[in-house]
C-alpha cells in the first residue's frame, strides 16, 4: 500500500486542516439531527400484527414498556435459504447496542417478511438475540415500502420516497416509531439507501484507516454472512 510520507510537522498541520472539516461536518450532523427530531408525527390507525415468540404482537405491544421503536426492515422473504448479507451485517451490530438503546428508553426489533420459523432457523445460525418478528400476512412491508407485490413487480414501485424500476422483491430499510401516553402510535422517520449505514458502526472504524471501506469492486461487494468469511 504506497502513499505519501512526511515529517511530524506535515503531518499535524494536515491533521490540525483535517480537524477543522471534521468539526464542521459534525456540527452539520447534529443540525441535521434536529431536524430529523423536529418532523411532525404521523398517526398509525391502522392494525398491524406480527408473530414473535412470544406470539402475536401489535405494532404498539412491540414497544414493550419503551415510549420509542426502531424498526430494522430485514430483507428475508418466505422461502428464502438466508436472510440479505447486508441486512445482516446491519444486525450484526445490534446485540451489543441494545443494552445502550434500552437505557434511553428505544426498543430495537427486526421485521421480516419471512414466517417466523424461516427467521428463527436463520437466526439461530447467525447466534443473534435481538428481537426478530414476522410480518407475514401484513401489509406492514407493504405500506413501508419495503417489499413489493407481484403486480408492482411487473413496473416501477415507490422506494426511498419515489418512483422507481423495480429491483427486488424485499429492500432495506429502517423505521422509528414512537407511542404517547394514550398508547397512540406514530411514524417518525424512515431512512432507505445509504441512510441504513446508520446501523454499520464497522463502515464507521473502516473510515478512520487509510483504506478505508476499499470497495472498488462495489458498495458492500466484500460484505459477508459472519461464518461465511474464509478463515484467516
Amino acid at each position: 500500500m504506497n502513499h505519501t510520507t512526511g515529517t511530524h510537522e506535515e503531518w499535524l498541520e494536515a491533521r490540525l486542516e483535517l480537524l477543522e472539516a471534521e468539526k464542521k461536518l459534525m456540527r452539520q450532523k447534529d443540525a441535521v439531527a434536529r431536524r430529523r427530531r423536529e418532523l411532525p408525527w404521523m398517526r398509525i390507525d391502522k392494525t398491524y400484527t406480527f408473530d414473535t415468540p412470544a406470539g402475536t404482537r401489535t405494532l404498539g405491544e412491540l414497544f414493550e414498556s419503551r415510549r420509542q421503536l426502531i424498526v430494522q426492515h430485514f430483507m428475508l422473504g418466505p422461502g428464502w435459504e438466508q436472510g440479505c448479507p447486508s441486512c445482516s451485517y446491519m444486525a450484526d451490530h445490534v446485540d451489543g447496542m441494545n443494552v445502550h438503546l434500552a437505557n434511553r428508553d428505544v426498543t430495537f426489533v427486526a421485521v421480516s417478511r419471512a414466517p417466523l420459523a424461516e427467521i428463527e432457523r436463520f437466526r439461530e445460525r447467525m447466534g443473534w438475540q435481538f428481537t426478530w418478528v414476522s410480518s407475514f400476512g401484513s401489509d406492514f412491508n407493504y405500506d413501508f415500502h419495503v417489499s413489493f407485490t407481484p403486480e408492482e413487480r411487473e413496473g416501477e414501485v415507490y422506494y426511498n420516497f419515489r418512483t422507481q424500476p423495480y429491483e427486488f422483491e424485499e429492500l432495506p430499510g429502517i423505521s422509528v416509531f414512537a407511542r404517547n401516553g394514550a398508547g397512540d402510535v406514530f411514524h417518525t422517520y424512515s431512512t432507505y439507501r445509504r441512510g441504513v449505514e446508520a446501523m454499520m458502526g464497522t463502515y464507521g472504524l473502516l473510515d478512520l484507516t487509510p483504506r478505508g471501506r476499499d470497495e472498488l469492486d462495489g458498495p458492500m461487494h466484500w460484505v459477508r454472512h459472519h461464518d461465511r468469511y474464509p478463515s484467516s
